[in-house]
């Protein structure tokens, strides 16, 4: 049986004649070969240009970043993340990370099969993070507010969809980002019944606060006597606007405005927050990011490194759908202390199943210690390792399968299921190197 699977955005948005002749012109003449210098990825700020580009790099991602921005990110790796000498570990906790989780047709069908090949790295630790990027709704629901846009302009799925996404074998997420740009597009009435449902999972969300007192605080996690403070933003909600007297209910913040500096005080009022609350390690989840850029904007490494100075240890970035550097950043208000900065995972579940750069991303593994040194108490980061993982296709009758494997258990394919293996490692190459194969 053949089965057609829709590769990128290219192959089904409704491209205007405009789009399609820009899109025509930047492959011609090499224009968007590098990223396009002032663009925005925020819907109420967005124009023809801004659109343009979208719908070209979605399926002609941007390899290529200015040297500046390449020196930042590549100025080590993670062989440099260590416990200092002279710390005396008393307690650990291992912290598992991935990117976008987002639905995909037919999902449902791979309840327990989905987390098969990455158990071991998302889930047999002890904190597992990840983004939901949609709400949950009923197919009734669905139907009536999406139609069949739902894949290329708002997202939200089932729950039997969700079940699929946010548990393996019964073990599930233990913390779940909102703070993103899908997180209004069935209206605050749809967002409050999924914070419902994850309470009711026993999931920690954070980024959309349920009251106006929740606002700028950050969330706490114990786990292994380890505090750890969760802050969050999003750069938009894809041109919507909250209801007057609920504008607290996402973090939203201008991180990537064509128009304005990037705003990182709502970020930094909740790290003060983390900090008053004694938060042994504090851990950023920030939505920003151009979409289908493998590197990030020079305007993010400057806000990452601001944050960091601030009281950060950890960044988990997303929005862009593809991966991007893992920086290992040595801090000025600690010098034995390693930020990790992360500033792309990728998506690991999605609607699109052949583009290697849309099917690619990283599950973020670190182990963290916490313990007494010069008489004080701190926690650092151990170690520390990125790891690129797929999304695999099969069919078992009618019925697709999902399954997201280790790229590296398939480096040794030749002429297999999947003919994009090659490509997928070369993407995983530029953005990390090839240590990401010791």
């Amino acid at each position: 049986m053949s089965h057609t699977l829709p590769s990128s955005p290219m192959d089904v948005f409704p491209a205007t004649r405009e789009m399609l002749e820009a899109a025509r012109k930047a492959k011609l003449f090499g224009w968007w070969d590098f990223p396009l210098e002032v663009v925005t990825v925020d819907d109420a700020e967005a124009d023809a240009t801004d659109w343009a580009y979208w719908y070209y790099t979605s399926g002609n991602p941007i390899t290529r970043t200015k040297q500046e921005v390449s020196e930042t990110v590549f100025q080590n790796d993670a062989s440099v993340v260590a416990l200092p000498a002279g710390f005396r570990k008393e307690e650990s906790l291992t912290f598992g990370a991935a990117g976008d989780l987002i639905r995909a047709e037919g999902l449902e069908h791979s309840k327990d099969i989905l987390f098969g090949g990455i158990k071991d790295i998302l889930f047999d630790v002890d904190v597992s993070f990840a983004n939901l990027e949609q709400v949950v709704a009923d197919d009734s629901i669905l139907n009536e507010k999406m139609g069949d846009g739902q894949e290329l302009h708002g997202i939200c799925c089932s729950t039997l969809q969700y079940y699929t996404m946010i548990e393996c074998n019964g073990e599930r997420f233990d913390v779940l980002n909102m703070a993103n740009n899908h997180a209004l597009d069935l209206g605050v009435e749809r967002l409050s019944a999924t914070h419902d449902l994850l309470s009711r999972d026993g999931i920690m969300d954070i980024g959309a606060p349920r009251s106006e007192e929740e606002y700028g605080k950050g969330k706490v996690f114990n786990s292994n006597g380890i505090k750890l403070g969760f802050v969050s933003a999003t750069y938009g909600l894809n041109g919507k606007t909250l209801p007057e007297g609920e504008e607290y209910r996402v973090h939203t913040s201008k991180l990537m405005s064509k128009y304005a500096p990037t705003d990182l005080d709502l970020l930094l009022a909740q790290i003060d927050d983390c900090k008053k609350r004694g938060c042994d390690f504090i851990v950023a989840s920030i939505h920003w990011g151009v979409d289908c850029e493998f590197f990030p904007r020079l305007r993010q490494i400057e806000a990452a490194h601001t944050l960091v100075e601030a009281g950060v240890d950890l960044i988990i970035g997303a929005h862009p759908h593809v991966i991007q550097p893992v920086e290992y950043y040595r801090t000025k208000r600690d010098p034995n202390r390693i930020a990790v900065i992360a500033y792309s995972l990728g998506s690991l579940t999605w609607g699109w199943y052949t583009a290697p750069h849309l099917i690619l991303s990283l599950v973020l593994n670190l182990e963290l210690a916490r313990g007494r040194m010069d008489g004080e108490y701190r926690t650092y980061i151990k170690g520390v390792r990125p790891i690129p993982v797929f999304r695999n296709i099969s069919y078992e009758g009618d019925k697709r399968l999902m399954r997201i494997e280790k790229l590296q258990g398939h480096l040794g394919d030749v002429g297999g299921a999947n003919k994009d293996i090659d490509q997928m490692k070369k993407y995983a190459d530029l953005v990390l190197g090839g240590a990401w194969q010791t």
